[in-house]
């Protein structure tokens, strides 16, 4: 039996999350979190019967105790309540679901409770990967990637030795916005950012798709993931999202991961690694394929990816600006506040602002966020 503790249950990756869990009986929920939708934890506790759930909010944490009274379940809340969830006794493994930096304290405390981590949370290793990498490797723990580019870079890497890789490629639909030059995306509403071609995603990651600033956090991800130089990271444009990444080995040799637009197939590959599992959906089938398509990125149109290779390039804080000002500019115009190039200049404004600290602890991390929160609100 498999038992798997979630935070972040009720966003995209923690409800796909679940429903391999329906399809696999030999998985045990023993955890959930959310932050605010007590409607739909309530009825995952429900359903899975978890031994402890926890909200952000004290107060929504407090009505949902009210609502489960008749269960036997624990409510908390918090952080206090995400470590406990987090490093809870009975798990295995730990599925990072939950979006922003809130999701570095319970990581780290998984990995310090020796939990395996299935990582869907991308701002842990963007502004800490320097912390998270070598803890994982002195606990023993495994860091298995649940987004698809990464999941399909660690599958094509299986039966060979880190030493031979000559580079990664990582691979991008391009977005809603493909093709377009940056006089067009001055005149970009919502509604046409959040039309992802391909993949169905929360909003905030669809944005950053748009953007594809979400394209550059993958990239600095990539780099702590695999160990790999970001110079020898190489992101191509993949539309038909067919291809998920490769890897090119020193002998010239390119071994690619390929698949439908799927992500219930990189979560269950990380709950179940080594392991493969039958799993429910469509296949690829390569007789209807008239063709890949494979194109580069244009950097000058989309800054988000040319401001991450300059952010990882730096090191230290700087991931940390980069991240955390796109994540205020995105919530700023998911709220109709900015307009969709307002995303990049708050991000160059915040990245030239800062003043660069060489190797952050959590407390340093964590303080550069706000830090970079308050001199956006003050007008950059």
């Amino acid at each position: 039996m498999k038992h798997v503790a979630i935070i972040g249950s009720t966003g995209s990756i923690g409800t796909q999350t679940l429903e391999i869990a329906r399809w696999n009986q030999d998985i045990k929920i023993c955890a959930l979190s959310a932050g605010r939708n007590i409607d739909l934890l309530e009825k995952q506790a429900r359903e899975f019967r978890p031994e402890i759930v926890g909200l952000w909010d004290e107060k929504l944490a407090d009505e949902l105790k009210d609502r489960l009274k008749d269960m036997d379940i624990r409510v908390v809340s918090g952080m206090d309540g995400l470590i406990e969830i987090a490093e809870y006794k009975t798990s295995d493994v730990l599925v990072t679901a939950i979006v922003g930096m809130i999701g570095i304290r319970p990581t780290v405390a998984a990995i310090k409770a020796g939990k395996d981590i299935a990582l869907a949370n991308k701002e842990t290793l963007v502004t800490a990967g320097h912390i998270i990498m070598p803890l994982a490797k002195e606990k023993g723990v495994s860091i298995l990637p649940v987004d698809s580019e990464h999941s399909a870079i660690f599958q094509s890497l299986q039966g060979n030795t880190h030493d031979s890789i000559e580079k990664i490629l990582l691979t991008a639909s391009g977005g809603p916005f493909r093709g377009k030059n940056r006089e067009l995306l001055k005149h970009v509403k919502l509604e046409d950012a959040l039309k992802h071609p391909n993949w169905s995603m929360g909003r905030k990651i669809t944005i950053d798709s748009a953007t594809m600033v979400n394209k550059g956090l993958e990239v600095i991800e990539a780099k702590w993931l695999f160990d790999v130089a970001p110079e020898n990271i190489q992101v191509v444009i993949q539309p038909q999202s067919i291809i998920h990444s490769m890897v090119e080995y020193k002998d010239g040799a390119v071994i690619a991961q390929l698949g439908t637009p799927d992500m219930k197939l990189p979560i269950e590959y990380a709950l179940f690694y080594p392991e493969r599992r039958y799993m429910p959906g469509d296949r690829l089938d390569f007789t209807k394929l008239s063709s890949i398509v494979i194109e580069t990125p244009d950097m000058d149109t989309f800054l988000g990816l040319r401001y991450a290779y300059e952010a990882i390039g730096i090191g230290g804080s700087m991931p940390t600006v980069f991240n955390a000002a796109n994540e205020y500019a995105v919530k700023q115009f998911l709220d109709r506040k900015i307009d969709f190039l307002d995303i990049y200049d708050i991000i160059r404004a915040s990245m030239d602002h800062h003043k660069l600290i060489e190797n952050p602890d959590i407390d340093e991390i964590l303080a550069t966020e706000q830090e970079v929160y308050e001199f956006i609100e003050s007008g950059c």
